[in-house]
This record gives C-alpha cells, structure tokens and sequence, in this order.
C-alpha cells in the first residue's frame, strides 16, 4: 500500500493533539502514578482518550517504520501508545515474515519506552507473542529475569497469545518465574493470566499450579487467579494461605 504524502510523525502528532485536552491530562497522569516516586514517574500526558488515538491509529496505519520509530521514542505517552496501536495492526496485516520480523526487532529495540501497563497490555501479547507462536520461547525467560519491571510484565502478557490458542506451559513457566516477583503490577499480570489458563485453556492446570503455589502466592495474584472460580473453592485456596478471601 502506497503511504500518503501526510503520514508522517509529525502528522500523527498533529491528529493527536486535536484530541487533546490539559484537564484531561492531569487526571490521566495521576491515573497512571506519574507523580515523583511512582512507578510511571515523570511520564508526560496531552489528555487523548485511547478510543480517539485508536482513530489516529486507523488513519496512519500505513505509518512508515522509520516513523513509528520516531514516535515509539515520544516523550509524550500518547504518541508512544499510538505507536503501538500501529505496530499491532500492521504486525496483523503484514503480508510476510520478513515484515513481523522488522516489527519485532522494532518492538524489542523500543522496549525500554515500553513503560506502563496500558503499553505493555496494548503490544505484548499481538507482537511478541505471536511472533514467538511458532518459534522457541527463551526469549521470555530473559525477560522474566529482568530488573526491569515492564520487561517482566511483557513476559507474562507475551503468554496471553499462547492461552488463546490452547496452550498453558508457557504461562505456568513464567508465572512460577514471577511468583516472588516483588511488584504489584506483576502479582496483577500473573494472576490474570493464570486465570485466563483456567478460563480458556484448562481449570485443570490451573488448579494443579494452585496446589503447589497457592500458599506462596502473593494475595493479589491468588485473588486475581481465582476470581472466576466458585466461592467455595476460593475459600479453598485461600485457606491453604491462612487468609478468609475478602468479600467483593
């Protein structure tokens, strides 16, 4: 597909600036902690909904590379998000491997602007995980090794392509990884994958991950495992924690 003449950055930064609003931006950066000792500190915000960059996304899907590149780098969090959206649906789009495989690279040099959980959600599992659906899968271990908090979280939600396709080894190999793993963030992300294995590939598997983990498992990531499991059963394995699961 020939790329208009128009679909630049900075094109995609004016699209998304018609959007933007600064009393939005205010409520948006305390939503996602940007406040100094917070896990997204110093992050920068222009107040544009995801539903209206999902529009700018649509409209500059041809975005060359060297262009998403440019904004991938951002230090605004919506042109970084935006970024995302374009990679992912020309990751869907693309007509060969060599194409996935230059989005990958891209998205793996990118990946220390990678750095909150909307970002991770929105890119980890359509990219990376279906790049690595037919491929080895060591990469996500590295990952998981990580100081770094986001490459963690990409670890885990990379797992959530595999789960739609049936598969569980993987997610159960990372999360047992991650299971001190120290961060709320990661307790949440490990959790809700745990309970997407048992929603979507196996409550078996998931309730044999439970019977060696459940009593070492942070509180937040059992809840989040099992929420979609009947109460007396929650009250199962929370008892074999100690704890009476909270109501609600």
């Amino acid at each position: 597909m020939k790329t208009p003449a128009r679909a630049t950055a900075s094109a995609v930064r004016r699209a998304l600036r018609q959007f933007a609003s600064p009393a939005r931006a205010v409520g948006t950066a305390r939503f996602f902690k940007c406040g100094p000792g917070e896990y997204g500190e110093g992050d920068r915000f222009i107040g544009v909904t995801v539903p209206q960059q999902r529009r700018v996304a649509k409209q500059f899907r041809a975005l060359p590379l060297a262009d998403i590149d440019a904004l991938l780098t951002s230090k605004i969090h919506e042109e970084r998000l935006t970024a995302h959206l374009i990679l992912v649906e020309q990751f869907a789009r693309a007509p060969e491997r060599a194409t996935q495989s230059r989005i990958v690279r891209l998205y793996l040099k990118r990946l220390p602007y990678v750095n909150n959980w909307d970002l991770v959600d929105t890119s980890a599992d359509p990219i990376l995980g279906g790049w690595l659906l037919d491929k080895p899968r060591a990469l996500l271990d590295r990952l998981a090794r990580s100081k770094r908090l986001w490459s963690r979280r990409v670890a885990i939600i990379a797992t959530f392509r595999f789960i739609k396709h049936g598969e569980s080894r993987d997610t159960l190999r990372i999360a047992r990884r991650l299971l001190h793993d120290e961060h709320d963030l990661i307790h949440k992300a490990v959790g809700w994958m745990l309970r997407e294995v048992g929603k979507r590939v196996s409550v078996g598997d998931l309730r044999a991950f439970l019977s060696r983990h459940a009593r070492e498992m942070p509180r937040t990531m059992l809840r989040y495992a099992i929420e979609h499991l009947f109460a007396s059963e929650r009250a199962k394995w929370f008892g074999m924690k100690g704890e009476a699961p909270k109501r609600g």
